[in-house]
């Protein structure tokens, strides 16, 4: 998503319509469920019911479907009749598997969407139909929709060919991709839901629930960031955590010990460093950490670093409130963060009356 210094200025934007913004970002509309380029000509959304994209496919892999009014997917000047047949097709079974026969019922060149979607979009229309495929199917899970149905929803027979779906478009290896430049992928069935863990074979980079909005941006994240290929597979930190959370929702463990590649500014290391510092049971306000790290005015900065924690359960982000005790934000969200606090106290209390 874009940063919030910039989505004020791409909101004003959206209502003056400015034409020179076209292509800079997208903006996905919550009550709508579609998303718009900057000069739409539908009347415009609250501020508070926008997130912003800098790309098209960083929408569609957030659950949004492209305005029939704006066409986002088409060029402002100039829609490819190759390219419109094909989202039109697209949008008229989101679910469906494209496979060779499909294009040839249209009479469309397979090689020749290949190419206009690469050039107009930056990825090929297997990978959008994919892209609007797999963000329906968590925009299905995020509802409450268990997995097996979704996964047949969206076209998967089996649980491993959802969750390996789900993994390849985080990133394939290139043929001469060396091993170090390789992080693996798996999903981790929990008590609270269906997790997706990230590891090298030295340590864990990324632990999130699956039906966290945004993650696949924070994947793409990931990968940018560590120049690295994400496929599926299996590496020693991904078995450890595996077995540590089992342990944790058995309420055998409270804290963690696989060893994390913590990415992020001097300033994120260090507000997430608190974070490892409060005991299971207690909670911290943003305030208080601020507090503890000597800029007792930057309880915000302290708040989106929180947010931007990649590590959910290990880095123990679910145990920050406001000030007045409301439980505050969760990416995983709060219905999650109240029984993990619950949890934690309980499992404390019993704690505590053993030793007595």
């Amino acid at each position: 998503m874009i940063s919030p210094e910039y989505q004020q200025e791409y909101y004003q934007a959206l209502l003056e319509k400015k034409t020179e913004y076209e292509g800079l970002f997208y903006v996905g509309v919550k009550t709508t469920g579609v998303f718009c380029r900057p000069t739409c000509p539908a009347r415009k959304p609250k501020f508070e019911n926008c997130e912003f994209y800098a790309t098209a496919q960083q929408a569609l892999l957030a659950s949004y479907r492209p305005c029939q009014r704006c066409r986002p997917l088409s060029h402002p000047n100039h829609v490819s009749d190759v390219v419109r047949l094909l989202v039109e097709a697209v949008e008229k079974e989101p679910e469906k598997r494209w496979r060779e026969e499909d294009f040839r019922q249209l009479s469309v060149d397979e090689s020749t969407a290949r190419r206009q979607f690469k050039k107009r979009f930056g990825m090929t229309f297997v990978e959008y139909a994919r892209a609007r495929r797999m963000g329906l199917a968590l925009k299905h899970i995020r509802a409450g929709q268990t997995v097996i149905d979704t996964q047949l929803s969206a076209g998967y027979e089996s649980s491993s060919g959802f969750r390996d779906a789900f993994a390849r478009i985080m990133g394939a290896a290139p043929t001469l991709l060396t091993e170090d430049r390789i992080l693996k992928a798996s999903w981790i069935d929990t008590a609270l839901g269906p997790m997706i863990a990230i590891a090298s074979e030295e340590a864990l980079y990324l632990l999130e629930f699956v039906d966290r909005r945004g993650l696949e941006r924070e994947v793409e994240r990931l990968r940018i960031k560590t120049r690295s290929a994400i496929i599926p597979g299996m590496t020693e930190p991904i078995r450890l955590i595996e077995q540590q959370l089992n342990e944790y929702f058995a309420g055998e463990r409270t804290t963690f010990t696989v060893p994390l590649a913590l990415l992020g500014s001097p300033f994120q290391q260090q507000v997430w460093e608190q974070l490892m510092k409060i005991p299971a049971g207690e909670t911290r306000s943003y305030a208080q950490i601020a507090i503890a790290l000597d800029r007792p005015s930057a309880f915000r900065a302290v708040a989106q670093a929180n947010g931007a924690n990649p590590l959910a359960l290990v880095v123990p982000c679910h145990r920050v409130i406001n000030s007045n005790g409301e439980l505050g934000g969760y990416g995983g969200g709060l219905t999650r963060k109240a029984w993990l606090l619950q949890n934690e106290q309980a499992q404390v209390t019993q704690a505590q009356r053993k030793e007595q």
